[in-house]
């Protein structure tokens, strides 16, 4: 078995698909790194204070994450229907490019947060039609491989717009650029980064699964969500899954989309923490593919179990974290294990959902995946405008890995249960 892992080879067609998680990345760490800098600059112009700084950037990522959560399951539904989940795909991915790159060229904090919103919904929402799309670029048995493999390579990929992206706003005054001409460049790199990669995905993909509709097909998709939402009350392996996936996920995202603005409220310097966050990046890529040879030799429900775990200390652990030194062990922790709970997070829900109406089950995950990030930082945002302490409110997300570790062995225990009986 170990020799057939190590001769693991994936196909064109899983290449080109992973290739988008390449280019997607670019833009999820600019919205974790970059990004957060920019409106802390345009927000400290403003007058607008380090607390209310981070509670504002909470609540603009909360308002898309819920654009996200209404607007995903309906979308999925219809991109079950034959040929419609790449058209949507790429309607979703122009929004959240373009979206990109307007934002380069804003100077206004409510502006910034107004597009940002746009954005971050374009790019959520071609998440879901991406993650659905495992179905129809490999088979079950090869999907925590394919899976890891995206997140893996998505995490090093991104590192050469960022690298590029960072060198221009460091390095921008020396050139003669203003912040916003600096900015406006980064914008333009990340968003040329993520069209590009995306493009032999949209000119070589097929769906192979799908749903023949013979009346509206709007009309007829809400019909199957509607039943589909019947079904996963019904099958209870799925549900308490979703409801696991709902909280430590939240966690997970919640400290992607704050981990830099938490730090720029505390004081850090702003290059050491984007350093740390490239550095997150590094140690996310051999760490995923390690992991995920891990889970072929055991469970990867196991390797899951130890990710939701170890989340939970890193929750803990961002309580006392005051120094720089404490921030660059933050990043090391969350990127040894970042990579693999999403990863193998993707591949299991693909597993146990009808390969048919995975855009319909995926835009429920999407749900309680990035939608669910509403709670989290929400949550960060409104407990430290009440404690008036940050690290209390970046702390009180570990009850969600608590919660979230709990349900998700519940579920696994569902689900050999119910595989016995078949």
């Amino acid at each position: 078995m170990g020799r057939a892992t190590m001769k693991f080879k994936m196909t064109p067609m899983e290449k080109k698909w992973v290739l988008y998680d390449v280019g997607n990345s670019a833009f999820t760490m600019l919205v974790s790194t970059i990004f957060p800098i920019y409106f802390n600059y345009l927000a400290g112009n403003a007058g607008i204070s380090d607390v209310d700084y981070l509670a504002y950037w909470g609540y603009a990522t909360s308002v898309s994450t819920l654009c996200v959560a209404l607007l995903g399951p309906t979308l999925g539904a219809i991109a079950d229907t034959k040929n419609f989940k790449k058209r949507i795909f790429k309607w979703t991915l122009v929004v959240g490019v373009l979206g990109c790159v307007i934002l380069g060229f804003l100077s206004s904090w409510i502006w910034f947060l107004g597009i940002f919103v746009l954005a971050k919904v374009g790019y959520s929402s071609s998440l879901v039609f991406y993650d659905a799309m495992l179905t129809d670029v490999t088979e079950p048995e090869r999907m925590d491989t394919v899976s890891s493999q995206g997140f893996a390579w998505g995490y090093i990929g991104s590192c050469i717009p960022f690298i590029a992206s960072l060198g221009i706003v460091l390095g921008g005054g020396s050139l003669g650029l203003s912040m916003q001409a600096s900015m406006t460049i980064a914008f333009l790199i990340t968003a040329v980064w993520w069209l590009v990669s995306a493009v032999p995905l949209l000119l070589s993909f097929q769906q192979k699964h799908y749903v023949e509709v013979s009346g509206h097909v709007v009309r007829e998709s809400f019909a199957r969500l509607g039943r589909t939402f019947l079904d996963i009350k019904k099958e209870k392996h799925i549900f308490v899954f979703l409801l696991a996936f709902f909280f430590y996920i939240d966690g997970v995202y919640t400290i992607i989309d704050m981990a830099t603005a938490y730090g720029q409220a505390l004081g850090l310097d702003s290059t050491g923490l984007l350093l740390a966050l490239l550095l997150t990046q590094v140690v996310a890529f051999p760490s995923v593919l390690i992991l995920n040879q891990v889970a072929k030799r055991v469970k990867p429900t196991q390797i899951l179990t130890v990710c939701i775990f170890a989340y939970l200390g890193i929750s803990v652990y961002a309580y006392f974290l005051d120094t720089q030194t404490d921030f660059w062990i933050l990043a090391v922790l969350v990127g040894m294990f970042q990579g693999s709970v999403q990863a193998l997070s993707r591949s299991y829900f693909g597993k146990i959902i009808p390969a048919e109406k995975a855009g319909e089950y995926f835009g429920i995950y999407d749900i309680c995946g990035k939608g669910a990030a509403i709670l989290g930082t929400t949550l960060v945002s409104v407990m430290s405008q009440i404690t008036g302490k940050m690290n209390v409110g970046v702390s009180a997300i570990s009850v969600l890995f608590v919660i979230g570790l709990l349900l998700f062995r519940k579920a696994v225990k569902m689900n050999e249960e119910r595989e016995k009986c078949e």
